[in-house]
């Protein structure tokens, strides 16, 4: 199987994934324009760009790409008389690298009438949809249609079932402090992008404090933005709805 069908077989089981091509080369080069190489988020690579400190530094710069989105247009000399040569074979190799990242997850946790509202206008935004909330008579697809994905599970399974990492923003808009302290204990164990939670000031004081009673760290606390949303005097699920996921939108483009 060479470099495209293994992008093809990533892009098809949503793994993360950065293409980098060899673009352009003048002179002495170790691989010629079109060789490919794809770099995965765990670092593990498939193909080549030419090898040695080359494509040690495209790797590190697909891994970024990856974080961020964004594609790169390397370009490297590999004249020994250049301090910052990434060779010695005298030429000099172009790189473009492009991130097929999949969909930003969006993570609703509590599937009542605002949870349900984030998962309509999510769906909208071309997120990747995930509800989860351990009732079940609410957390299935009659009551949530469309291309949402369902988690009946208690909140401290969800690290079971998905990866709590960078592509990953969380709504918590469960149905009681109780329930944040016993989920986001275990959430804020992984990296996600963004966590707000829904609630007033007492309810985000109880919480704070049943975290810090539980050992999460303050700094760990600190990533929790409470009141969720942007201050629109939201007032029905749907404005709740919008005002998050605007705030998320804007997290999203920084």
């Amino acid at each position: 199987m060479d470099v495209l069908d293994r992008l093809v077989e990533a892009k098809k089981n949503s793994v993360p994934v950065a293409l980098c091509i060899v673009i352009e080369t003048k002179g002495s080069v170790p691989r010629r324009s079109s060789s490919k190489m794809l770099v995965y988020a765990d670092g593990q690579t498939e193909g080549t760009v030419g090898g040695g400190e080359l494509e040690s530094r495209t790797v590190d710069m697909a891994l970024e790409s990856l974080k961020n989105g964004r594609t790169r247009l390397l370009e490297y000399s590999l004249s020994a008389d250049n301090p910052e040569s990434a060779g010695v074979c005298g030429g000099e190799v172009k790189v473009y690298i492009e991130p097929q990242v999949s969909k930003p997850v969006l993570l609703i946790l509590g599937a009542g009438h605002v949870g349900q509202a984030v998962a309509r206008i999510g769906q909208m935004l071309d997120f990747r949809v995930i509800i989860s909330d351990d009732r079940k008579e609410l957390c299935n697809p009659e009551i949530l249609p469309g291309d949402v994905e369902l988690l009946p599970v208690p909140i401290t399974e969800i690290p079971d079932h998905l990866a709590i990492d960078e592509r990953v923003y969380v709504v918590g808009v469960t149905r009681g402090s109780e329930v944040d302290v016993e989920g986001l204990e275990v959430i804020l164990r992984g990296s996600p992008a963004y966590v707000g939670l829904i609630g007033s000031k007492n309810r985000w004081a109880a919480t704070r404090q049943g975290l810090i009673d539980r050992g999460v760290s303050l700094e760990k606390i600190a990533q929790i933005k409470s009141p969720i949303g942007l201050s629109i005097k939201a007032e029905t699920p749907n404005e709740i709805a919008i005002s998050i996921l605007a705030e998320i939108i804007e997290k999203l483009k920084s």
